[in-house]
C-alpha cells in the first residue's frame, strides 16, 4: 500500500522493500546488527545499510563510521524533490564514498532505486573555475565585502572596474572608451559601457558616454570603493577628488572637436 500524504515517513517504512531487493540479488539480509540498520551477506562481500528520513549530518557520521567495518556502505532516503541543493548532497555522498539508495513510498508498490554505488572518487580539480577565482582575486582593489554575507549587492570586480569607470566620467565629462582605457579603466572599458549592466552610463554622441542620474545616485552606495577610485582620479588629473554628486562639464573641462580645429587654424 503506498504511503498515505498525512501520515509521516519513519526509517521502518524504508526498511522492507531494501530487504526485498538485497534478498532478491542473492545477499542473506539481517537488520540492526551491532547498530548497523541494515546488512547483507554475500560470500565474503559485506553490505551496510544506514536508513533515514532525510539527509543530515547524523546520517553522514553514522555513514563514515560504518566504512571502518566495510567499504560497501549506502545511504538510503525517501525519493526527494530536486532541488540545487540536492544536487550538492548527492556530490557529496560521491565524495565520502558512499552510495544512494532511493525508495518512493507514493506507489502502490514501493519503489527501489540504486542511485549510485559506493566507489572511488576520483577528485578533479576545475582549472577554469580556478583561474576565474585567481582572476577576480586580481581584479579586485581591495576586500570590499564582508564573508558570509547574503541579500545584499556584492563588490565584485566587474562592479569595481564599473565604478573606477563612473568616477572618471564624473571627474572629467562625457568621453570615449579610449579616452577613459587611457585613464586606466582596463580592456572592459567599452563592454561596461556598451551593456551598461547597472543603468549608469548613456551614449550622449557617437563613441562618447557620460554618467545617468541613475549612476550619480547609486555610486553613493559604494562610498568606500568611489572614495578610493575619486582618490586615484583626481592624482591622476593632478586635481582634488571631486565632492559627492559634482560634476565637470566636458565643455569647460577640455576643448571640444570645433574649438580644437579652430585652434589649430588659428595657429
Amino acid at each position: 500500500m503506498p504511503k498515505a500524504p498525512s501520515q509521516p515517513i519513519v526509517e521502518t517504512d524504508l526498511y522492507s522493500p531494501i530487504a526485498e531487493l538485497l534478498t532478491a540479488q542473492g545477499y542473506a539480509v539481517r537488520s540492526e546488527v551491532r547498530h548497523c540498520d541494515i546488512t547483507a551477506v554475500r560470500g565474503e562481500e559485506l553490505v551496510v545499510v544506514e536508513l533515514k528520513r532525510s539527509f543530515s549530518i547524523e546520517l553522514l557520521i553514522q555513514a563514515t563510521r560504518r566504512q571502518r567495518i566495510t567499504e560497501v556502505v549506502y545511504v538510503a532516503l525517501p525519493r526527494p524533490k530536486w532541488s540545487r541543493r540536492w544536487v550538492g548532497i548527492k556530490h557529496l555522498l560521491r565524495r565520502l564514498e558512499l552510495g544512494l539508495i532511493l525508495v518512493s513510498l507514493d506507489t502502490k508498490r514501493p519503489q527501489v532505486e540504486i542511485a549510485f554505488h559506493p566507489l572511488p572518487f576520483a577528485r578533479k580539480r576545475q582549472r577554469r573555475a580556478k583561474t576565474a577565482v585567481l582572476r577576480e582575486i586580481e581584479s579586485r582593489s581591495g576586500d570590499f565585502n564582508t564573508g558570509g554575507s547574503s541579500r545584499r549587492k556584492l563588490m565584485t570586480a566587474y562592479r569595481e572596474n564599473a565604478l573606477h569607470v563612473a568616477c572618471c566620467l564624473e571627474g572629467g565629462g562625457p568621453q570615449t572608451a579610449v579616452q577613459l582605457r587611457a585613464q586606466g579603466t582596463g580592456p572592459k572599458t567599452y563592454s561596461i559601457l556598451y551593456r551598461n549592466v547597472y543603468g549608469w552610463f548613456e551614449r550622449v554622441a557617437p563613441a562618447t558616454y557620460d554618467l545617468t542620474a541613475q549612476g550619480r545616485e547609486e555610486m553613493g552606495q559604494y562610498p568606500e570603493v568611489v572614495a578610493r577610485w575619486r582618490e586615484v582620479v583626481a592624482a591622476a588629473s593632478g586635481s582634488e577628488a571631486p565632492e559627492p554628486g559634482a560634476r565637470r562639464s566636458a565643455r569647460t573641462s577640455r576643448p571640444g572637436r570645433r574649438q580644437e580645429n579652430a585652434e589649430v587654424g588659428a595657429k
